[in-house]
């Protein structure tokens, strides 16, 4: 399989920067810079190896998803993240001859899943609880500093690719989130190092940093060792008191590990989510600029439980943003998990909570996005309407194809890193390659989109000050868009900023959106030919595998300023289980939920579709078609930010959006409960192989509905796999206006 367009992004990135003869107007050499100051670059941070609960190596992973080969899927960049914790399994092994390298050779016999007690030359296992001799499981933190960072270093070296350790966390008080920290990650003297041509590497850098993290601030980590092989003082000996905390003060301060230990049971979720909080401000004192936080598929678990480990309401993104605004910056409100029987495994009634079941908040997915992010006027809009910087993200979180092996095209369970969802991450790396500080600045600025099966692989969000003393036409503003869009960048202007930053205008000025996409040509990594089940329904024949951008949206919402920690507008849960998603799929509106959790300011203000709502223009440079659009913001009064979102679905489509082209709950397509599901899939096809039996890329497409779809009364429906390649979405994150003398958007520089 290709990208669409046939190149990675980074690569048509080089070719844009030789500059385009497209018959446009062009910004002149006063008003914009004639060479982008950054680029677009697609990664991913959170999926999963046999270090922790995944079923292939770190080596089989990195091949799969930054290799640019049939069947591999390209990424730019990569960070390898399992859980905290402990882990069992050697997962330096790798499975065959096909992965073997001089410092990490194939070993017959032993394989990424062989535990660390079976393997040859067994490693001497520190801290607590562990080793040979005991249950045979390491701890994260010595995994993380001995074994995965001098592999992936290694392979960044072996490979030239961007790689870099990082977790999810399992959150104290919560579930988890994606982070890192970078310091000692991947340095430049790596660049010169002379890899070994026989077994064995040792690192030129270090995840100590991270590893300490994982000792001191994972729920998961119970090691009382300090880091120290056990019984001595020998090792790390870590101490995680934070400046200005009570530190062992604190009740649940543990002498002897020198950490932070709550106990379990009655208010420990209060007590874990005030450790999370500890854990933010040591890295905002000791890894500022090398550190991101991010909630992982934060609804799943339900929402709060002060008395165990589940969810996250509103107020705990706040503290977390609070505490460390330059490194809690986002949420994975897109989670991975896409191709399961229940979209990104939230599910009604999933969470056992002392009051009983409890559901995913939500329920479902909406179109695969959690109701914080996927709601206009839910979570996200909240926090962007106290004016926050807080960005959208998505991920794999890839652990395994579900009833297929890890090289089958298809999948009931997960999608690769880059198969299915995509971060685009503007990285200002200048003339250097990119490097994990370049690429942790560039997830913080907010200068990023999230993209499901290659549905657009550009896009240019510009908007625009506009007055009469430098007045911008609205196809200036879009030519803005365009020349950022066409160069994989952001084409500068004084007047102008594009996602994650102000424009700060006077009071009655105009302002303009310019937005320019490409949906690409061809074909994308989608194993499937037939026509899209759900647009059947309303009388379109389009293969799954060839999405077309239906629509865009342009969504604004107001400023009003953040909230005040105690104040009764500053925490508020979710409504939960039928008080928002009713047992027939319907949902209730933002009338039910706190007004903490919502912004009701927040609408859709523009939505554009062909053939009217966009102009088309085939680039000289590349030869591909690039869509066109603007709206005028007249005579601005007030504070406010605008983003975008987009499908391949129209409004109106039968259990997937609604009237005004919202997404649906994933009810009606998730096969955990198949009373609910109700799209049939009738294509019978000629080339639809049985369940047992390999389909690689060298097999080409399946033309007919597979045969691991759900049956209802024998018929196939959506479901798995099927549901997410029928069901694409793009969002962009926000774009702020300040109007001077209005509330000030104090988040975003």
């Amino acid at each position: 399989m290709k990208f669409r367009t046939g190149l990675s992004p980074l690569a048509l990135a080089a070719i844009a920067a030789i500059g385009s003869t497209a018959a446009i107007t062009a910004p002149s050499a006063a008003q914009a810079e004639s060479t982008p100051s950054g680029k677009y670059v697609t990664g991913d941070f959170h999926n999963h190896t046999t270090c922790s609960d995944g079923t292939i190596s770190m080596q089989k992973l990195v091949s799969k998803v930054t290799d640019k080969t049939d069947g591999t899927f390209g990424l730019d960049w990569f960070v390898q993240a399992g859980h905290g914790g402990t882990g069992n399994r050697n997962c330096t092994l790798v499975e065959d001859a096909t992965l073997s390298t001089p410092a990490y050779p194939f070993v017959e016999g032993q394989g990424p899943t062989t535990t660390w007690t079976n393997s040859i030359g067994a490693a001497a296992i520190k801290g607590d609880g562990g080793g040979v001799g005991g249950n045979g499981n390491m701890w994260r933190w010595q995994s993380v500093q001995e074994y995965q960072y001098p592999l992936l270093e290694y392979l960044s070296a072996q490979k030239n690719v961007p790689l870099f350790i990082g977790m999810e966390s399992v959150v104290a008080g919560h579930e988890h989130s994606s982070m890192s920290v970078v310091t000692g990650q991947m340095p430049k003297k790596l660049d010169k190092v002379t890899l070994p041509t026989g077994p064995g590497y040792k690192a030129v850098g270090n995840a100590n940093a991270l590893a300490q993290w994982s000792y001191c601030f994972d729920r998961g980590d119970t090691d009382t060792s300090r880091g120290n092989t056990t019984g001595t003082a020998t090792g790390n000996n870590w101490d995680c008191s934070v400046t200005g905390s009570l530190n062992a003060a604190d009740p649940s301060w543990n002498a002897t590990a020198h950490k932070l230990i709550p106990a379990s049971g009655t208010g420990s979720g209060n007590t874990g989510h005030a450790k999370t909080v500890e854990a933010l401000k040591w890295m905002a004192q000791n890894h500022g600029n090398a550190s991101y936080y991010v909630p992982a598929h934060l609804e799943r678990a339900g929402p709060f439980n002060p008395d165990g480990n589940n969810g996250f309401n509103i107020e705990h993104l706040r503290d977390f943003n609070n505490a460390a605004p330059n490194i809690a910056f986002g949420f994975e409100t897109h989670p991975g998990h896409g191709a399961a029987n229940n979209r990104g495994e939230y599910q009604v009634l999933r969470n056992t909570f002392p009051t009983g079941k409890v559901d995913s908040v939500g329920g479902t997915t909406y179109g695969g996005t959690g109701v914080y992010g996927g709601v206009i006027g839910g979570v996200w809009d909240a926090l962007l309407g106290e004016g926050r910087n807080y960005w959208f993200f998505s991920s794999s979180d890839w652990h395994n194809r579900g009833i297929f092996g890890p090289d089958d095209r298809r999948s009931s369970q997960d999608f690769y890193p880059g198969e299915y969802q995509r971060d685009f991450v503007m990285v200002r790396n200048g003339q250097d390659k990119l490097r994990p500080q370049t690429i942790v600045d560039g997830l913080r600025t907010g200068n990023s989109f999230a993209v499901d099966g290659q549905l657009i692989d550009r896009l240019g969000l510009v908007v625009c000050k506009s007055n009469a003393s430098a007045y911008l036409s609205d196809s200036q503003v879009r030519n803005y868009a365009y020349a950022g869009a066409e160069k994989g960048s952001v084409v500068n202007h004084a007047n102008c900023v594009s996602m994650g930053e102000k424009l700060v205008v006077d009071a009655g000025d105009d302002v303009v959106v310019g937005i320019s996409v490409r949906d690409p040509a061809g074909t994308n990594y989608a194993p499937y030919s037939f026509a899209n089940p759900s647009l059947a329904q309303v009388g379109m024949n389009q293969p799954i595998n060839k999405p077309v951008l239906d629509h865009v949206d342009l969504i604004r919402g107001m400023v009003s300023g953040y909230k005040t920690p105690g104040a009764a507008d500053y925490s508020g849960e979710w409504p939960r289980n039928t008080a928002w998603l009713s047992a027939d799929g319907v949902t209730a509106d933002l009338a039910v939920v706190p007004a903490a959790a919502k912004n009701t300011s927040a609408a859709i203000v523009k939505t554009f579709s062909a053939p009217k709502g966009w102009n088309s223009i085939v680039s000289t440079t590349d030869g591909t078609t690039y869509l066109r659009m603007s709206y005028r913001l007249p005579a601005v009064v007030a504070s406010q930010y605008v983003r975008l979102r987009g499908s391949n679905l129209p409004a109106a489509t039968p259990y997937e959006t609604d009237a005004s082209g919202n997404p649906l709950s994933d009810l009606f397509t998730n096969a955990n409960d198949t009373s609910k599901l109700r799209i049939p899939c009738t294509v019978a096809g000629t080339n639809v192989p049985e369940n047992g039996v390999s389909w690689t890329a060298a097999n080409g497409t399946i033309n007919g509905c597979p045969n691991h779809l759900a049956v209802v009364n024998g018929q196939k429906m959506v479901s798995y796999d099927v549901a997410a390649w029928s069901d694409l979405w793009f969002y962009s994150n926000p774009v702020y206006v300040e109007v001077k003398g209005s509330v000030k958007v104090a988040g975003v520089k």
